[in-house]
């Protein structure tokens, strides 16, 4: 009998125990799930959901986001720190930019809304590829984790190079890789310091006139007459339905005359007899008049919509659009000022930046891009952004021919002062007068560098300057010589 009971005591212990093993085992299940579940949201929402959460224009609390993270860093190609969140002693933010007013417009600030680079990779900026285990231990505990950085394209010492050679004009410059698109500097004027951005803004925004407001990267949202720039695509133009263009003369007197309009050329300078390299390298308004009432105004008009006129740049951050206008019903006054870059034509520096890259790289349009690659605190890579061709707009023999003109200029021409060096340039001047007072212009000039093998672009525009001769080329010069020193 006690034997029995025994086996029945400890038959019941047994059981109690498989009870309770049983029990935690289903705590521990239910942990198990609970933590698997936390690691499912943590991975879905910070790693699949993230982007749409940071980018959507629907939510308007992403900025809860930056609870989580310290904002990344916006780094030069080679180096320098452009824009930095430092954190007190307290744990208040601050959002630095080391260059001031250089960066503005590229860089672009992260509070009122956010502009530039700071807009474009913002989820980039505020995504963190650290570890993982490293983040999930910040996140459970509250920490918050370290944001990507991003490394531009910019070139520090071209960007300060520009920034300085511009001076206090406004204006813009655009710097450019001319095989790659890569963007290498980015200026505009006037400016603003980022690191003021809160205090300043009301004064920022209280211009009535949105094209004098400081706010406008004049590099990719000003619109500008090209001047004698566009004398490019005109010179291009006449070349395609005349292959004979080397048989071309003009006799130059300081002005053309047809059907009541008049033309002149810049300070009524004559020319005299011309063929078609000195017209172009002298600029002589009178005599491209001439050529453009030959030209068949449907093709002009198509090589400029294939220059992306009217269209979409491959672009990926603001910009305002180029316009080309002209028609084969348009008046002979109005042609003849088309053709010299004047008229309803209007062009940003961007643009004429890729139009001239175009030529340098043998007809083909590269993609112009400011982002080399993202990369953890840690340095490590994250995602590389490489080089793309847009389109082939032009042939290469037509490409070859242009660039021929281009350093005619230089060496003969309106650029003289780039000529001589321990580099060869190719370029085209502009002077493109605006507004409704004669005489006034902006300052242009568009290049590249050297002439064979070409490396870099540059278009400038000086506003209310003069003569790009006198005001654009040494600008553009300045830049050559940091790029090969």
């Amino acid at each position: 009998m006690l034997q029995e009971r025994q086996n029945r005591q400890l038959k019941k212990e047994n059981n109690s125990k498989n009870r309770n093993n049983k029990e935690l085992s289903i705590v521990a299940y239910i942990f198990v799930g609970l933590f698997v579940l936390l690691m499912g949201y943590f991975v879905y929402f910070n790693i699949v959901k993230s982007p749409s959460i940071i980018n959507s224009s629907y939510n308007t609390r992403q900025d809860l986001f930056a609870k989580k993270v310290i904002r990344g860093k916006i780094v030069s190609s080679d180096g320098k720190i452009l824009a930095q969140t430092v954190v007190s002693e307290d744990g208040t933010e601050s959002r630095e930019y080391p260059y001031d007013n250089m960066y503005a417009h590229v860089v672009g600030y992260a509070s009122k809304g956010k502009a530039g680079l700071e807009s474009l990779m913002n989820f980039n900026l505020l995504t963190s590829n650290a570890p993982l285990m490293e983040r999930i231990i910040k996140e459970f505990k509250g920490v918050k984790n370290t944001g990507d950085n991003v490394v531009t394209t910019l070139d520090s010492k071209l960007q300060e190079t520009a920034y300085k050679a511009l001076g206090s004009n406004n204006g813009a410059v655009v710097v450019m890789e001319a095989d790659t698109g890569r963007i290498l500097a980015m200026v505009s004027k006037p400016d603003y310091n980022p690191n003021d951005i809160d205090t300043i803004w009301d004064s920022l925004v209280a211009t009535d006139n949105t094209e004098d407001s400081s706010l406008l990267n004049r590099a990719t949202q000003g619109k500008y007459p090209p001047g004698s720039t566009f004398k490019i695509l005109t010179l291009m133009e006449y070349i395609r339905e005349n292959p004979d263009y080397e048989n071309y003369t003009y006799e130059c007197s300081g002005k053309i005359v047809i059907d009541d309009s008049t033309i002149n050329c810049y300070h009524n300078t004559v020319h005299g007899t011309e063929d078609l390299y000195q017209s172009f390298a002298k600029s002589c308004n009178s005599s491209f008049a001439n050529i453009g009432l030959q030209l068949n105004i449907n093709s002009l008009s198509k090589l400029c919509n294939e220059f992306l006129f009217n269209s979409a740049l491959p672009y990926s951050m603001v910009y305002n659009k180029s316009s080309f206008t002209l028609t084969n019903k348009a008046e002979t006054y109005d042609i003849m000022q088309t053709m010299i870059g004047q008229g309803e034509t209007l062009v940003s520096p961007l643009h004429m930046a890729l139009i001239t890259q175009t030529i340098a790289n043998n007809g083909v349009m590269m993609k112009p891009y400011l982002v080399d690659h993202t990369e953890n605190y840690d340095g490590k890579v994250v995602k590389k952004y490489k080089d793309s061709a847009y389109d082939t707009i032009i042939s290469e023999k037509e490409a070859a021919i242009l660039k021929d003109f281009m350093q005619n200029v230089v060496e003969n021409g309106t650029a003289t002062k780039l000529s001589g060096q321990s580099y060869t340039v190719a370029g085209k001047t502009g002077s493109a007068e605006y507004g409704n007072v004669k005489g006034q212009s902006h300052a242009w000039f568009v290049g590249f560098s050297p002439v064979e093998d070409s490396k870099i672009v540059v278009s400038i525009v000086v506003e209310e300057a003069g003569a790009g001769s006198e005001y654009a080329v040494p600008i553009a010069k300045k830049i050559f010589d940091a790029y090969y020193n």
